[in-house]
């Protein structure tokens, strides 16, 4: 069993930024890929960025040159970096982790952005 654990969101004013953290905790495969997902009201879940365990990444293309990921392999932790925001990027962010062929989902957190 694997649990994901986030913090940081809330409400900023467009062209401000926020930085999400989550860390990762149980029975986590030395190779992984961890990432954030958002869901706007009224819309499915999409990739907004992931990272392998070996620092290969991928953005969705509305958050390149805005947002930026990075990990710590040895505590288990993702965290996304998110500048020049829109209120466009308001949603509920899920921290994720795929490991040993299953994928696990943090509880969400509120990103708002005020235009």
């Amino acid at each position: 069993q694997v649990q994901m654990v986030e913090s940081g969101g809330g409400l900023v004013q467009a062209g401000g930024s926020l930085r999400l953290s989550c860390e990762g905790s149980g029975n986590i495969f030395v190779i992984n890929t961890m990432g954030w997902y958002r869901q706007a009201p009224g819309k499915q879940r999409e990739l907004v960025a992931v990272i392998t365990s070996g620092g290969n990444t991928h953005y969705a293309d509305s958050v390149k040159g805005r947002f930026a990921i990075s990990r710590d392999n040895n505590k288990n932790t993702v965290n996304l970096q998110m500048n020049s925001l829109k209120p466009e990027d308001t949603a509920v962010y899920y921290c994720n982790i795929l490991t040993g062929g299953l994928n696990y989902w943090g509880q969400g957190t509120q990103v708002t952005v005020s235009s």
